[in-house]
């Protein structure tokens, strides 16, 4: 799975945006991350995310359980968030036990001006939709690399599709102007997804200047399995500065 630097100096959108008032610490990941913790409240079922960032975000919360006796329960994203979950000693909570969750924290790849992301660097696109999708509300954790005036502009979009669709689907996704790549291993296998699925990471040489449109798009091209365009889903989001300090962005 391979790493996407950032490039450029993205500029955040203003509107709405405050600095917290707390201590900052060393890394943005973990301010931004540990700042997201705060929000759950006692008896909440809260969707977690995959990711770095979304890790200081598991670690706060299991400091809460045991400080507080904050009772919650959490619904992972991915295996990778299940077991780290359930090594900080996390309940966990699966799609079978809850019809809504109340609050998903999560992280992303890039965050727009209208709070529209793309996920998916870390493979767990489909099942992050899938609970932000049943979520009263998603926060979304990133450092202020993340932030940009389009998306596209830094990292390919992740594009989730069934292996025996791929040849079609990648000429179809050629066909609305991209550069897809089959994400593959050290070894050079493909990549699999927790759902037994491959990756496309689509390069638009210009990014995406529509993303509710291109979402739709490739929603309708057979053997796409989910898009990591995320539209219309997330509410808030904790922004991890480069000098240790949080500022939060709302809608």
């Amino acid at each position: 799975m391979p790493p996407y630097p950032p490039q450029g100096d993205p500029v955040a959108d203003p509107r709405g945006s405050f600095p917290t008032s707390d201590p900052p610490v060393a890394n943005p990941k973990e301010s931004a991350g540990r700042k997201a913790a705060e929000l759950v409240q006692d008896g909440m079922t809260v969707g977690l995310g995959t990711g770095s960032t979304v890790y200081f975000t598991l670690l706060r919360l299991a400091e809460r359980i045991e400080s507080e006796g904050l009772s919650m329960r959490g619904v992972p994203t991915s295996e990778d968030t299940a077991q780290k979950a359930r090594a900080l000693g996390i309940p966990l909570a699966s799609l079978e036990d809850v019809q809504t969750i109340d609050l998903t924290i999560d992280g992303a790849d890039e965050i727009d001006g209208q709070f529209c992301l793309t996920k998916g660097g870390g493979g767990a696109l489909l099942r992050e939709k899938v609970v932000a999708y049943i979520s009263k509300r998603e926060a979304i954790v990133v450092g202020r690399d993340k932030v940009v005036e389009r998306l596209g502009t830094i990292f390919p979009l992740p594009v989730e599709i069934v292996p025996f669709a791929r040849p079609m689907v990648m000429r179809a996704i050629s066909g609305l102007g991209a550069e897809a790549k089959l994400r593959t291993l050290d070894s050079g296998e493909p990549y699999h997804t927790d759902n037994g699925n491959e990756i496309l990471d689509c390069a638009f040489p210009d990014g995406i200047s529509d993303p509710a449109t291109l979402e739709a798009e490739l929603d309708r091209i057979p053997g796409v399995v989910e898009s990591g365009l995320f539209v219309g889903l997330a509410q808030i989001c904790f922004v991890g500065e480069e000098d240790g300090s949080c500022t939060v962005l709302e809608l």
